[in-house]
């Protein structure tokens, strides 16, 4: 299948059965951190969602280098491409731990943990989080 086919599927608002994305050469259209999470650098990000398969949204992300401060929705990723830390704040009775994120990295996030996202290598991420109005 023809790359164009692929943009125009995904521009459709979903990934249909039998259709292949490049993940390491997806564009992503990047925005300015809002300044209240922007932690220096003034990193962007940029994602795309290809739709809802189980009761599971799922797309990919990216960041680019800088560090920016977030609130977390329930959420599972695997690292496809750069490297950096996630700093998770104590949580539920944990206490802080920092993360080294790289290529082939899986990691779970529960909603609600504050974290510090440290990226030295522009990090891209495909995600998989409970669709809107689903519980974990």
């Amino acid at each position: 299948m023809s790359n164009s086919a692929e943009q125009a599927t995904i521009i459709d608002g979903a990934l249909n059965g039998g259709v292949r994305v490049d993940v390491a050469a997806l564009e992503l259209e990047h925005q300015a951190v809002a300044v209240d999470q922007n932690g220096g650098d003034n990193p962007t990000t940029g994602s795309q969602a290809f739709g809802t398969l189980g009761g599971a949204d799922f797309g990919v992300w990216e960041m680019s280098a800088g560090t920016m401060y977030d609130v977390e929705a329930e959420e599972i990723f695997v690292i496809t491409a750069g490297r950096g830390t996630v700093v998770i704040d104590a949580f539920a009775g944990q206490t802080e731990v920092s993360v080294e994120l790289f290529p082939g990295a899986l990691m779970r996030l529960s909603e609600g943990m504050k974290t510090t996202w440290t990226v030295t290598e522009t990090l891209r991420k495909v995600y998989v989080t409970p669709a809107s109005g689903e519980e974990s």
